[in-house]
C-alpha cells in the first residue's frame, strides 16, 4: 500500500484543506494520512475565522506518523504562521524528507488571506528547498516574487525566479490569465514544459489547488515521474470540475470521486 500525508488547515465543509485532500488520495489508491495545522470557520462562502494548532502538537503529530508508517510522499497546504513551518520544516528534514509538494496556499478562493505576510519569507527559506515541487497559482506567485504576471514569458521569469530561491521544481498555474487557454507551466531540470487547456466557465472552484497538490502527491507516491504525476493531476481536476454538482451557496468544490485518468 502506497502512502501520502497532507499537512494542510481543515476545511469543515469538505471542499479543500485535508479532507479535500485525503478523499483525494483515496480516489487515486493511495492512503492517506493528515496533520492539521489550523482549523477553520470555513464554508463554501468565505472563511469566518482561523485557530492555529500550536506548532510543537503538529511537530508532535508528524513524529507519531513517521514512528510508526511508511511515507511515500507529502504535501503541505495551509500553513498560516512561523512556527509552524519552522516546526515542520525541522521534523522533515530530521527524519527525511519523502517527495513534498508544497502549495504554498495564501489566499482562499473567497479571497480570505491564510498566511501572515511574515510568513512567506520563511516559506520560502524553509520549504521551499526541501520541496520536489512548488505550487503557486498567478497571484502566489505574484506574491512570492514581487512582481506582476499577466504574461506566459512572465511565468517563465517566475519560475525562474522561485527556483533561484531554492525550490527544485516549480508549477506556475495560469488560471488567473486573461484569455479562453489555461496553461500551466512546470520548470523543472531547467527545462519548461507548458500544459494548456481550455479555460471552463464555472463556479466549481473551491478546493482546486488543493486537490491538485495532493493529486500530485498521490501520483509521485505510485512512482510517477514528475511531468506525468503533473498532467494525471490537471486531468483529475479538470474532470473534478466538469462532473461537479453545486455544493453550498458560494463557489462549490470540484468532485473529488471523479476518477483519475487510467
Amino acid at each position: 500500500m502506497r502512502t501520502a500525508l497532507t499537512i494542510a488547515g481543515s476545511d469543515p465543509s469538505g471542499g479543500a484543506g485535508l479532507q479535500g485532500d485525503l478523499k483525494t488520495f483515496t480516489v487515486h489508491d493511495v492512503y492517506g494520512m493528515a496533520v492539521p495545522t489550523a482549523l477553520t470557520v470555513q464554508n463554501t462562502q468565505g472563511v469566518r475565522a482561523v485557530h492555529d494548532v500550536p506548532p510543537a502538537f503538529v511537530a508532535a503529530q508528524l513524529d507519531a506518523i513517521f514512528d510508526d508508517i511508511p511515507v511515500h510522499a507529502a504535501k503541505t497546504g495551509m500553513l498560516s504562521v512561523i512556527p509552524t513551518i519552522e516546526a515542520i520544516a525541522e521534523v522533515l528534514e530530521r527524519r527525511g524528507v519523502p517527495p513534498l509538494v508544497v502549495d504554498p496556499v495564501m489566499v482562499a478562493t473567497s479571497g480570505d488571506a491564510l498566511l501572515e505576510d511574515e510568513a512567506v519569507e520563511t516559506l520560502l527559506r524553509r520549504l521551499f528547498p526541501i520541496a520536489a515541487l512548488v505550487t503557486p497559482n498567478l497571484p502566489e506567485a505574484e506574491r512570492l516574487c514581487g512582481f506582476p504576471i499577466e504574461t506566459e514569458s512572465h511565468m517563465e521569469r517566475a519560475a525562474q525566479a522561485l527556483v533561484a530561491r531554492g525550490a527544485p521544481a516549480v508549477l506556475i498555474k495560469g488560471g488567473h490569465l486573461e484569455g479562453d487557454a489555461i496553461v500551466d507551466l512546470l520548470y523543472a531540470n531547467n527545462e519548461f514544459v507548458a500544459f494548456r487547456d481550455t479555460k471552463i466557465n464555472t463556479q466549481h472552484t473551491h478546493g482546486t489547488g488543493c486537490a491538485l497538490a495532493a493529486a500530485i502527491a498521490a501520483n509521485l507516491a505510485l512512482g510517477k515521474e514528475m511531468p506525468d504525476a503533473v498532467e494525471r493531476s490537471r486531468q483529475f481536476v479538470r474532470r473534478g470540475i466538469l462532473l461537479a454538482e453545486a455544493v453550498g451557496k458560494g463557489n462549490s468544490p470540484l468532485n473529488h470521486l471523479a476518477r483519475p485518468p487510467q
